[in-house]
């Protein structure tokens, strides 16, 4: 993906790292289909999903935390219960003490995104609230893997 927002043609192949997510009950809107706001819950539960699963990161203990100064969001087409998507991320900028990670949302089966984001962690002191330098380095090696060079 390039610097370019939203990326040009997003496809499947741009993303490194999946998971399914489920869409829930509450998550339609008046409209039938999930509401727009879903999505940025989507982006969060993701990402923690994968720093808790391949960075051991607990989010109820860590010393550290990234809190959430930027998000982005660009639709394509809608979803709606009960579907499950696939969710890919990978890592746009890895920095020394934020990151930014690309998410791209699809249909199961397709290679056309319902949805791509972005969403920005920064690595702040638990009990404080400071920014950390650098990112703790459990995280900064699992996302490492996840660095999109193109």
């Amino acid at each position: 993906m390039s610097d370019l927002w939203p990326p040009v043609n997003p496809m499947r192949k741009d993303y490194i790292w999946w998971c399914d997510y489920a869409t829930r009950w509450s998550d339609n809107d008046i409209y039938g289909h999930v509401n727009n706001n879903v999505y940025y819950s989507m982006f969060d539960t993701v990402v923690n999903y994968f720093l808790i699963k391949h960075a051991n990161f607990d989010p109820l203990k860590s010393d550290s935390i990234g809190v959430t100064p930027e998000t982005r969001c660009r639709y394509y087409k809608s979803i709606k219960y009960p579907e499950t998507v696939n969710v890919g991320i990978n890592i746009k900028k890895l920095g020394t003490s934020s990151i930014r990670y690309e998410i791209g949302v699809f249909k199961q089966g397709e290679e056309e995104p319902c949805a791509v984001g972005y969403f920005v962690h920064v690595y702040v002191n638990r009990v404080n609230q400071q920014k950390i330098e650098p990112i703790p380095l459990n995280i900064y090696k699992a996302c490492e893997k996840l660095l999109n060079k193109s």
